[in-house]
């Protein structure tokens, strides 16, 4: 078994532009803690997500709209903004009125060439969503709409990240412990991915990646946790899977996030950005296992 932190206790290579979303929306609690990690580890990070609460709206897209009499969620914005605004003090922060989809659209096509000198994302992330995104659950995630949109679309690597604890909580709010947790684990994902060289990812893929429960006496440091390469459906009628621990058929993320999350097990596997189904093509899989190598466990 190799050290989880492994990567995580090294420096990065080089910081990459990287293009955050999800569908909890701009001012949830869970993005910004990871979008602070990520900056605090010397990646070029702007946040372009819903101005509201988008969950289960999938791959929806829709031109933004001025904001309601209520305004942003959690009072982030005041009502009658403009379909799409910034942070006052921090333009990396922006909103954007419409859905997941739109949003990392908008943050690639205009806020992210602004900040960046004409320059887009080399990598894309949303997340981590509030509550699991795994197996039937996946095609309805704005989460992983997002993140299929910058694979499929506009071509940036991209990873969603989704974790079992928590309720939607306000940016202000003092840090939860899971939030904190899921925010070091994403990061350390996302370092290795970067640490192992472009192109990050096969083109036309994205990683979905589950956070189990993470909570005070049992799974509540990022040190705790194992990584293991899974599906997104069980794949009972498909061709084999990469050899990896093994095994020709990799584990159902369902399982290790439903039945054992006890464990500390955080499961990553390979989507197919055009389905939102696992990738099943075992080359491709195995070229993502060679790049997740230096984090990844086999179950006992």
């Amino acid at each position: 078994m190799r050290s989880c932190f492994l990567l995580a206790a090294l420096p990065l290579v080089h910081g990459v532009r990287i293009i955050q979303s999800n569908d909890d929306g701009w001012a949830e609690i869970n993005a910004r803690t990871f979008f602070d990690v990520l900056d605090k580890a010397g990646q070029q990070i702007i946040l372009s997500a819903p101005a509201e609460n988008q969950s289960g709206t999938g791959s929806s897209d829709a031109t933004p709209t001025t904001v309601d009499a209520d305004g942003c969620e959690y009072s982030s914005c005041p009502g009658g903004s403009s379909p799409t605004g910034a942070n006052a003090t921090d333009p990396r922060l922006n909103y954007v009125n419409s859905y997941p989809v739109t949003s990392i659209k908008n943050g690639i096509d205009v806020t992210a060439p602004k900040l960046w000198n004409g320059a887009k994302p080399e990598l894309a992330v949303t997340g981590p969503n509030v509550g699991s995104n795994i197996a039937i659950q996946a095609p309805f995630s704005g989460t992983i709409g997002a993140a299929t949109y910058a694979a499929k679309t506009a071509k940036i690597p991209a990873i969603a990240f989704s974790g079992v604890t928590g309720d939607p909580t306000a940016w202000n709010a003092p840090v939860p412990l899971h939030s904190q947790v899921y925010a070091d684990l994403a990061l350390n994902i996302t370092q290795t991915i970067v640490n192992s060289g472009a192109p990050y990812l096969p083109d036309n893929t994205f990683l979905n990646v589950n956070f189990p429960k993470a909570e005070a006496g049992g799974c509540d440091s990022a040190s705790k946790f194992k990584y293991i390469f899974t599906r997104i459906n069980t794949g009972l009628l498909s061709a084999r899977d990469a050899n990896w621990c093994g095994s020709t058929r990799l584990p159902w993320e369902a399982d290790l996030i439903l039945f054992r999350s006890s464990d500390c097990y955080v499961t990553i596997s390979p989507g197919d950005a055009n389905d939102k189904t696992t990738v099943n093509d075992a080359a491709v899989q195995l070229q993502i296992i060679n790049k997740l190598k230096p984090i990844l466990s086999c179950l006992p």
